[in-house]
């Protein structure tokens, strides 16, 4: 995959180490995410999350993203490449800055990413959100994600699985 066709609209980069920091500073902002996937944001978790894997997969599968309005981080998205199928892209994790929550901006990396997972042959994008959360619910339904029917337990919250076919 070719990050650099993840955008037209943005600059997209993988992120380092290097980022953590900014990355938190992004993620800290969104109370309302942690209150249903808790526990709340730590540069520490940040750190774990940059490395987290499904089963089967490798770290050169896993596309740890910022996407940049100029200088700014406004979204950081987890993509990971063939999962849990060939045909299918997962987004293990993607969050805006509040300043640009519902403004359209989240909507627009959502489709362009889509066009382009499309434009390479994946047909379908998969995901979770934290059930109960109904910004996260209300977002991914407007963006052409449904529920799959399947959920699963964490240690602190229960995910729904849904998917958007391409």
């Amino acid at each position: 995959m070719d990050i650099s066709q993840f955008s037209k609209c943005y600059a997209v980069r993988r992120m380092k180490e290097a980022d953590i920091a900014d990355i938190f500073t992004l993620c800290c902002k969104n109370h309302l995410f942690y209150q249903y996937c808790p526990p709340f944001v730590t540069e520490e978790s940040i750190a774990d999350d940059m490395k987290a894997l499904p089963p089967n997969k490798e770290l050169s599968d896993k596309y740890y993203l910022g996407y940049y309005d100029a200088e700014k981080l406004i979204a950081v998205m987890d993509l990971i490449r063939a999962y849990p199928n060939e045909n299918t892209a997962f987004i293990g994790f993607f969050m805006t800055d509040v300043s640009v929550q519902n403004t359209g901006i989240g909507s627009t990396i959502i489709d362009e990413l889509c066009s382009y997972l499309t434009e390479i042959g994946f047909e379908r994008v998969r995901l979770g959100w934290g059930k109960g959360n109904p910004q996260s619910k209300y977002f991914w339904h407007k963006n052409g994600f449904t529920e799959t029917g399947i959920t699963y337990d964490t240690d602190h919250y229960t995910v729904v699985v849904a998917e958007r076919e391409l």
